[in-house]
């Protein structure tokens, strides 16, 4: 979960969009979609990388996307494109620049001090993508670099494909060869206080393994997951929301420690359950968001 203004940023669906893709960046207006990453990278071939970073440029200045999150994911500095794709990102002004296979603090502080000396708008965030066995073993380190405001950082994806090519590890039902990394990650962004969201889905015509690994992914504590195909939005959504019974017992636990006469007081009890004041906090967090929801649905 992000922040919009003084309010939280829903981050539930974040869909990957082709930037050589002009009829996809133009759709992506109408999709029911927290958040879109223009893809410049992965989902574009070598050929059509210059006219891809024209289209996306193009489109982010355009606007024309509501509530959407747009991010703007580069090519590698190293590439032969990085430094040009993250020339027209700054110039576009996207809520948020990827950074793909960040492997640690320095990758972050390089896109951060080039954009400081460009004069890049202090708006523009980054997200890195974690997606090596290098960002495993310094996760801690990459996400607390966020404590740094020079570092821009606002939230981490897992990259689970590029993982699982870079270190033979197969991806299975219920993904347990994954979930060292992936809960170590959210370790990592859950203390720098920053969003995390999940890897993709491979087979979106499996509608019913996408909606229980959304399920899997939200229990874990993922703010949301990164989508291929725009069918997987709705049970995206859905998932990672609160339920209504959630945002019914967060009401009820936050009226109860304000009540006047359970002012300084730590432990309560609500409707036969024994509740902290860490749990009128967290309830505080999931109102917020149901509350965002809403406003957009409305």
């Amino acid at each position: 979960m992000g922040q919009a203004g003084n309010g939280p940023r829903p981050r539930r669906s974040v869909l990957y969009m082709p930037g050589s893709n002009a009829r996809a960046l133009e759709k992506a207006k109408t999709l029911d979609v927290d958040a879109l990453i223009f893809d410049l990278e992965d989902a574009v071939a070598p050929e059509a990388k210059a006219t891809a970073r024209e289209q996306v440029a193009s489109a982010v200045k355009g606007g024309g996307y509501g509530h959407r999150e747009l991010i703007i994911r580069i090519n590698g500095l190293t590439s032969e494109w990085g430094r040009a794709d993250l020339d027209a990102a700054i110039a576009a002004k996207p809520d948020a620049i990827a950074l793909p296979k960040v492997n640690g603090p320095v990758d972050l502080k390089l896109v951060a001090g080039i954009m400081q000396a460009q004069g890049a708008d202090p708006a523009i965030k980054l997200w890195a993508m974690l997606e090596t066995p290098l960002a495993m073993l310094n996760a801690k380190s990459i996400c607390l670099a966020a404590r740094e405001e020079s570092s821009r950082l606002e939230a981490v994806v897992m990259g689970t494909n590029d993982l699982s090519k870079e270190t033979g590890t197969h991806i299975t039902k219920g993904r347990a060869e994954m979930m060292p990394w992936l809960m170590l990650c959210l370790a990592a962004a859950r203390a720098a206080g920053i969003s995390i969201i999940d890897g993709v889905y491979n087979n979106f015509s499996d509608i019913e393994g996408f909606s229980e690994e959304c399920t899997q992914g939200a229990r874990m504590g993922m703010d949301g997951k990164t989508l291929i195909h725009p069918s997987q939005i709705d049970a995206c959504n859905s998932a990672f929301a609160p339920s209504d019974e959630a945002v019914h017992w967060a009401r009820k636990v936050i009226a109860a420690f304000e009540a006047p006469e359970n002012a300084g007081k730590g432990v309560l009890q609500v409707d036969g359950k024994m509740v902290e004041r860490l749990h009128a906090e967290m309830g505080q967090k999931v109102v917020a968001i149901a509350d965002a929801i809403a406003a957009r649905a409305g």
